[in-house]
Parts: C-alpha cells; sequence; structure tokens
C-alpha cells in the first residue's frame, strides 16, 4: 500500500536506505517478544502512523496520545499480522485509523452531551424562572383581592387563614361573637373566590 522507504532517511542514498527495514520480519519477531524488534518497528514507522493520525484526529496532544494506543495495539496483536492480507505498514495503519476514529467519535459524543446538558439546564433555570414569576403574580393577585375586601372581612380572614386560627380564636381576639366571626371569614372567602375569578 505504502512504500516504505519514505518513512527513513530520505536523504540517504544507501541501498539499504532505499530498501527500507524488513516490517514484516519486525512484527514477526515482536510477536516472539522481542522488545528491540519493536523499537526498531517504531522508528521506522512512528512518522507515518502519526502522520495519519494528525490528520483524523486534528488535534497535536490528542493524537501523540492516540499514536502511542495505536503502537500499543500493534504489539499486543502483532501476533495477527497475515502477510498475505498485506503490507505490514497498511496493517499498521489501519490499526492507527480505527484507533484515531474512535478517539474523534468519543470526542463528538462527549461534546454532545456537554450540549445537551447546557441546553437541558438552561430549560430548567427557564423552568424555575417562569414559576417564580407566576408565584409573585399568583402573590400579587391575592395581595389585590384581599384589598378587594371591608377592612372587617379582610382583619377575620387574615387571622384565620394567613393566621392559623380557628374560628373561636378570631372571634376571640376581634372581640366578636362566633357566628359573626363566622360570617366575617365566609363572606370574605366569598369574595376572595370571585375577585380571584375575575382576575385569573
Amino acid at each position: 500500500m505504502v512504500h516504505m522507504a519514505a518513512v527513513g532517511d530520505e536523504g540517504d542514498p544507501s541501498p539499504t536506505a532505499a530498501v527500507g527495514p524488513d516490517l514484516a520480519g519486525l512484527l514477526g519477531r515482536s510477536a516472539r517478544g522481542d522488545e528491540a524488534a519493536f523499537a526498531e518497528l517504531y522508528d521506522a514507522t512512528a512518522a507515518r502512523v502519526h502522520g495519519l493520525v494528525v490528520r483524523v484526529v486534528r488535534d497535536r496532544a490528542q493524537s501523540e496520545e492516540v499514536t502511542q494506543e495505536a503502537f500499543l495495539d500493534i504489539w499486543r496483536h502483532c501476533t495477527r499480522f497475515d502477510s498475505s492480507k498485506g503490507s505490514p505498514l497498511a496493517w499498521m495503519l489501519t490499526i492507527a485509523h480505527r484507533k484515531a476514529v474512535d478517539r474523534v467519535r468519543s470526542a463528538e459524543a462527549s461534546k454532545a452531551r456537554e450540549v445537551t446538558y447546557e441546553v437541558t439546564t438552561a430549560e430548567r433555570e427557564h423552568d424555575s424562572t417562569l414559576e417564580k414569576v407566576e408565584v409573585r403574580l399568583d402573590q400579587e393577585r391575592v395581595r389585590r383581592a384581599l384589598a378587594s375586601l371591608t377592612d372587617t372581612q379582610r382583619g377575620a380572614v387574615e387571622l384565620a387563614y394567613l393566621g392559623g386560627h380557628t374560628h373561636t380564636e378570631v372571634a376571640a381576639l376581634l372581640g366578636i361573637p362566633l357566628g359573626t366571626a363566622k360570617t366575617r371569614i365566609r363572606d370574605g372567602l366569598i369574595r376572595l373566590r370571585d375577585t380571584l375569578e375575575v382576575t385569573a
């Protein structure tokens, strides 16, 4: 797929440089655990592998990480290389390309999650603001409705429903008969209801 002469010392006119290292042989030795062979393989192909990764990932820092991950995979799986299916470099570049694409997809998925979170959070903040406005509007309507009551009605209703007092306690606090307290509260509530229904 790709001639390895471009990987080595391009300015070296020696026959060895023109032919390039035996990548298949280096992979074979690496498969048997020969770390020196793998180091030589790395030196011979790192520039090509990294170049491919950079073109896909488009981020220098991440490209270096992906390149290292690709070579780690190559080291782990070099026993799987089959020369009948392609050149050693093509096999290595396929692994690197897969790694690079995975990194891009992962980054895109992460970005998508961030955008979704921001949108969802913004919606929640909007809903919360709307709820606060609605509560304030309801409170304002109630204040206006209370203002529409007579002083005696408002005093009885506020003691009963804002103060939490019983009818008997309202009567005692206002110094009026229990029946009168109940009437003021009942009439006040009816007027409140009518006023709130009109302003709803």
